[in-house]
Parts: structure tokens; C-alpha cells; sequence
């Protein structure tokens, strides 16, 4: 498990949705697994935003992922990873790249909680 210093209170939930992530990918259930992923990423996404700017926006996990994409106080790799998993699948359900969604909903956890 990992740990949030920063964001104690909403630390099950993010792990929650990275756990049930990995549960959907086992089971062969990829779109699932990008779901949690989003929404593990949109937990951290908000608290990040709460401790800054005080306030709790309350869009969902797409909305705070939109949101963080254009954040310049945001690294580049973290908006990036923002960006691939607010991208639209095609019509035979593929992604235009192949980068994890876990990972890259861990790497926004992670810059979300170290700062």
C-alpha cells in the first residue's frame, strides 16, 4: 500500500480504486481497470486542489482530470498522464498508445501527494 502523507483522509479511497483497477485487469477487464484508475487519480486530484486553493471543487474524475491537464503549476509527464486518460477509445475499443492507465494514475497520486 502506498502512502499519502498529505492526504490521510481519502488514502482507502485511492487505494481502493487502484486495487479494484488491478481486480478488473486480472480478470481480463481492461476499460474497467482505466475506470478506477480515473477515478483513483481524480480523488488525489481534488485534495490536491483542496489543500491549494481551499476550496473542494467537485467535478467527477474526468472533469478533475481535464482540469489538472491545463495546470501549468503541474509538471508536464503528470499533465500528460492527465491527457492519456481522458482519451477517447476508438471504435474497436483501443487506446491510440500504450501506456498503463495504472501507472500513469499513480504517477499523478504520486506528485499529488508530495507536494
Amino acid at each position: 500500500m502506498l502512502y499519502f502523507p498529505c492526504m490521510d483522509a481519502n488514502q482507502a479511497p485511492v487505494e481502493k480504486e487502484l486495487a479494484q483497477a488491478h481486480k478488473a485487469r486480472a480478470m481480463g477487464n481492461e476499460g474497467q481497470a482505466r475506470v478506477c484508475a480515473r477515478r483513483a487519480a481524480g480523488i488525489a486530484i481534488r485534495e490536491w486542489y483542496k489543500r491549494r486553493l481551499g476550496s473542494g471543487w467537485q467535478g467527477d474524475a474526468l472533469k478533475q482530470l481535464q482540469r489538472l491537464q491545463t495546470d501549468v503549476l503541474a509538471p508536464e509527464n503528470v499533465r500528460a498522464a492527465a491527457r492519456r486518460l481522458t482519451t477517447v477509445v476508438d471504435v474497436d475499443h483501443r487506446l491510440p498508445f500504450g501506456d498503463d492507465p495504472i501507472e500513469d494514475a499513480r504517477n499523478i497520486v504520486a506528485f499529488m501527494s508530495a507536494v
